[in-house]
């Protein structure tokens, strides 16, 4: 049982992976330069990240690093 819960993943350790092999196989099927796949992988998220109101920046940290005490 305990070997069990040790490999659960949370939700945002879920999509941190999904988004890492997107990433990749993109990388290796678009017919682009490696500098244009790379400038879309990391491009896209960036944008979105800069596209947020400085509060929602502030929660999205927040909520992102593990908080002792809570």
């Amino acid at each position: 049982m305990a070997a069990k819960e040790a490999t659960e993943m949370s939700k945002s350790t879920k999509i941190v992976a999904g988004g890492a092999a997107i990433g990749i196989v993109l990388l290796i099927l678009l017919p682009f330069p490696f500098w244009a796949n790379l400038l879309i992988v990391l491009g896209i998220p960036t944008a979105a990240y800069l596209a947020l109101d400085p509060s929602q920046r502030r929660r999205l940290r927040r909520s992102g690093r593990k908080e002792l005490g809570r």
